[in-house]
């Protein structure tokens, strides 16, 4: 692992002598706001790590449908063996101080309770599985993400274990590079000085957002971090137990859901997934701060969240008068259906991802195919999800304002 000089932390200003202000609070397990009708925090006892829930797994919690939870959700870097698997002193190292650390990553990291095999798992911590009462295979659980707050004002990108978009060029040296990002809040635009403040130079005088966080990185290790981005947080694993005794590793996503990092799945965003066993036994984790599509080095700015998901149960029959018979995961924004292919080959993605999105119009809409493909190829947009979870992802953003006109019986 490289490690960088400790990154200066922003923040809002403090006192002389003091320590910076974070520029967010530290969500410590079963602090600060839990808005769910039930709390779920990440202990070892409620997380697996490195795999994935299946059929034989008991649920740490049940629900009934349209529950919302509020889970504490764990990010994998500054946990993991090449890491050290000590957050204290790997965050230590970037300049966090102790209490800026989360105390249940320190537990996971220090607990065999999951019985991860670093040299074979993932490294992904999850939380659940979660039982939604009823579900039962046929049927599809929806996933709403309702809040995802971040825990810590700080996040880490990864390049290791040559992959990534450019394995064999990537990472340019024999260790793996784990770059740390800060997180600061862009100023208020009605603030003095502010360059986004009416009347400032260069500016039409249009109000700034008032509450937007960016992630922060230095142009050189060790330098000023003057390259902002901005924060949109969602969870990179939403998904549903496997049929059969085994876990499923955690990185390659499937018609179960797991590891998909599409970030269109952003607080409002919804994830539909074809239910495999009884009682569903969802599961949520690999919390983001930011992605681009494809997350080309790796990671994206990994890092741990509080989120609050309402679980629905959609009835088979329901489930097919509106999309379909759906053979994998399905995401809706409010101005987007999102249809997905996965696939070792990204063609091969692609192609599944287009036949997704046809079956899906003519199900939803009675839109004759040869139409379908049509209308996508004037319309829609198809994106990369990722390309570095040993399967390939594809998405779809189907415009349903394109289809206000259309009378569904």
């Amino acid at each position: 692992m490289t490690d960088q000089q400790p990154a200066p932390q922003p923040g809002a200003a403090a006192e002389p002598g003091a320590a910076p202000v974070p520029a967010v609070p530290i969500l410590q397990p079963g602090e600060g706001e839990r808005p769910g009708d039930v709390y779920l925090p990440a202990t070892p006892g409620t997380t697996l790590w490195g795999r994935l829930p299946c059929a034989s797994d008991a649920p740490v919690l049940s629900v009934e449908p349209g529950s919302t939870v509020t889970i504490d959700t764990v990010s994998h870097e500054g946990v993991l063996d090449d890491q050290g698997r000590d957050p204290l002193a790997f965050f230590a190292s970037h300049g966090v101080p102790a209490d800026q650390v989360l105390l249940d990553a320190v537990a996971i990291a220090a607990s065999d309770l999951s019985g991860r095999d670093a040299a074979v798992d993932g490294p992904h911590v999850v939380t659940g599985p979660i039982e939604v009462r009823g579900a039962q295979p046929g049927d599809l659980v929806k996933l709403t993400l309702l809040t995802a707050t971040p825990r810590v004002p700080y996040g880490i990108v990864s390049n290791r274990h040559g992959r990534g978009a450019l394995a064999g060029e990537y990472p340019l040296g024999a260790e793996n590079v784990s770059v740390f990002a800060a997180v600061d809040r862009e100023p208020r635009a009605d603030s003095p000085g502010s360059p986004n403040a009416p009347g400032a130079a260069g500016t039409p005088g249009a109000a700034a957002s008032t509450d937007g966080l960016v992630g922060t990185l230095p142009l050189v290790a060790g330098g000023e971090h003057v390259v902002r981005f901005p924060l949109r947080p969602f969870l990179g694993i939403m998904g549903v137990a496997v049929a059969g005794g085994t876990r499923p590793h955690s990185v390659p996503p499937g018609a179960h859901g797991g590891n998909i990092d599409i970030n269109l799945l952003t607080e409002g965003a919804s994830l539909y997934l074809p239910v495999q066993v009884p009682g569903a036994l969802a599961y949520v984790g690999d919390p983001h701060f930011a992605q681009g599509d494809g997350e080309v080095a790796l990671t994206a700015m990994e890092a741990s969240l509080r989120v609050t998901v309402r679980f629905d149960l959609v009835p088979h029959d329901v489930a097919v008068a509106e999309f379909g018979e759906l053979v994998g995961p399905l995401a809706e924004t409010t101005d987007h259906l999102v249809p997905t292919g996965m696939d070792p080959d990204l063609d091969e993605a692609v192609r599944a991802c287009v036949r997704a999105a046809i079956a899906l119009l003519r199900a939803r809409y009675g839109m004759d195919e040869t139409l379908a493909y049509a209308y996508l190829s004037a319309a829609t947009d198809f994106d990369i999800s990722q390309v570095v979870d040993l399967v390939t992802g594809v998405h779809a953003r189907i415009r349903v304002a394109d289809f206000a006109g259309v009378h569904r019986g």
